[in-house]
């Protein structure tokens, strides 16, 4: 029971990267003109660690590299 806990916890602040990328979108535009290649390789390396740390079963850095990819897309989507 307490691991259903857990795993509902970490997609509640999964969401929760939604807005939060959305805000970071409308307050710092011209930071995300200059810097789009370097966001895309962020996207891109936390969604590969994302995959490996599924694979070993690391729940932790899992879901925080995809919080990060999910930040950081939302961002680029502005």
């Amino acid at each position: 029971m307490q691991e259903v806990y857990k795993l509902l916890i970490s997609i509640g602040i999964l969401a929760l990267g939604f807005p939060i990328g959305s805000l970071l979108a409308k307050r710092t535009e011209e930071e995300l003109f200059k810097g789009r290649k370097w966001f895309k390789l962020i996207i891109i390396l936390s969604l590969i660690g994302g995959i490996v740390s599924l694979i070993l079963r690391n729940d932790f850095l899992l879901f925080s590299l995809l919080f990060i990819s999910i930040v950081t897309s939302r961002s680029m989507k502005k």
